[in-house]
């Protein structure tokens, strides 16, 4: 079931893009007085899901969900469609259009695209607000998996900076590190400051561990609730008890208490536990797997001052531009890793595999909205890529139009767009297929 609603949404929200950046190309064309001859929701080979016309245009949905697309007049598109380019050309059709008016129609797609990502964080932050957990919240330090440890980090360390510069939202930590290809971090280890160096080629491990958790929060274990047939339960456990010794060890976080118990399978273990103002100690029997059967509280607001920002909406307006313009730099930056020869993110490439996993295995709508407007800003980034066949690539043939004066052949057109197809293709290629060896090296 948690496979079938990640689908959905990102169906859902590959759909609202799709057709949001069509109709910018589409409304672009009627302005000018363009023909469009069909807009259409995913690609139709062969047959559509359902189509109607409506004034001249074909309005349709087909069923391979790679995209979408609307047929232009007199335009070499993805269609190939050379026929009508064999009459001469007619007032209604693109190619009779003035160069400044084709790329405004080429640019429309892009443009509704952050527009489209701008009115998402507008709506999101008048409704829901901001927040993010301080770093200098992080009282008790954090914790960290192999990939943290490797990196020289340890449980409890708190950090102050990265390459010397602090960042106010704990959770843009890994996001600094990566994007910026930092090469330091500030730590405080048992009340001593130290500088740890990012090791040669780490980031690179970092980008295919596709996790922020390489670093976590610490916090006390307290009892949230019980598995079913739980061993602490049974011996007395409460709700809200919180867990601060094992076998006469101090053990005050979830961490460490884990840790322990994870090689005392099968014994039976006596649990220090603080209930309301009294400290007692309780025998408890660790199942096979090594566990008590005990979910602790994993709400931060519980443990750590969760900062908040409510925004009204003509306040949400200039912070909505601002936080699309931050997302537009930061897949910049992310674009710029590919090419890396340390990171080399390239291997990490995903398709739509890993794009779907991205969404929650829960439908939650603040979620899932934060990543249409992620997904937008990366679909009208990757759009206006100078690669024929994309809509950037039309934009640099009319920039050289414009810029010379001198028109492109339709048989030049035509070649550049089976060569960008075929680039394009490679890439989705080369993207799934690394999807496909991920799932088999799992």
């Amino acid at each position: 079931m948690e496979v079938v609603i990640k689908i959905l949404q990102f169906l859902l929200s590959l759909s609202i893009l799709v057709i949001i950046h069509e109709f910018g190309h589409f409304i672009a064309a009627k302005i000018f007085k363009t023909k469009v001859e069909k807009f259409y929701l995913f690609f139709n080979p062969w047959f559509s899901v359902f189509k109607f016309n409506y004034k001249g245009t074909e309005y349709g949905m087909g069923w391979l969900p790679l995209g979408g697309y609307v047929k232009i007049a007199g335009m070499i598109d993805e269609s190939m469609d050379k026929e009508q380019l064999k009459k001469p050309p007619e007032p209604w059709e693109f190619r009779s259009k003035p160069a400044w008016q084709r790329l405004i129609v080429m640019l429309g797609g892009v443009t509704m695209n952050i527009i489209l990502a701008v009115l998402i964080y507008i709506g999101m932050l008048a409704f829901w607000g901001e927040e993010y957990l301080p770093t200098e919240s992080v009282k008790y330090g954090i914790v960290v998996d192999s990939v943290g440890s490797e990196l020289g980090l340890q449980n409890g360390d708190k950090i102050l900076s990265v390459d010397k510069e602090k960042i106010e939202n704990f959770r843009k930590i890994p996001e600094k590190l990566i994007l910026d290809e930092a090469k330091t971090l500030q730590v405080e280890r048992d009340g001593n400051i130290m500088n740890i160096e990012v090791p040669q080629g780490f980031l690179n491990k970092l980008v295919k561990h596709r996790s922020a958790e390489f670093i976590g929060v610490r916090f006390p274990f307290v009892v949230d609730r019980f598995s079913k047939d739980s061993p602490a339960r049974e011996a007395g456990l409460q709700k809200d008890d919180r867990i601060i010794g094992l076998n006469g060890e101090s053990t005050p976080y979830f961490d460490e208490f884990l840790a322990r118990v994870d090689k005392l399978a099968d014994q039976l273990v006596e649990v220090k536990i603080i209930r309301s103002a009294d400290t007692m100690n309780i025998p408890i029997k660790v199942s096979s797997e090594g566990r008590i059967g005990v979910y602790p509280v994993s709400n931060m607001a519980d443990f750590f001052e969760i900062r908040e920002r409510n925004y009204s909406f003509i306040e949400a307006i200039p912070a909505g531009i601002s936080k699309t313009y931050y997302g537009i730099g930061n897949y910049f930056k992310q674009l710029k890793l590919i090419f890396s020869p340390e990171v080399k993110a390239y291997e990490s490439v995903g398709g739509f595999i890993t794009i779907g996993s991205i969404f929650p295995s829960e439908w939650h709508w603040q979620s899932f909205w934060s990543l249409t407007a992620f997904l937008s800003i990366m679909l009208a980034i990757l759009n206006v890529l100078p690669i024929p066949a994309l809509d950037g690539g039309h934009v640099m043939f009319l920039m050289y139009e414009i810029i010379t004066r001198r028109k492109p052949s339709d048989k030049f057109m035509e070649y550049a767009q089976i060569t960008g197809m075929i680039i394009l293709f490679a890439l989705l290629i080369f993207a799934n297929g690394n999807d496909i060896m991920g799932l088999i090296n799992k």
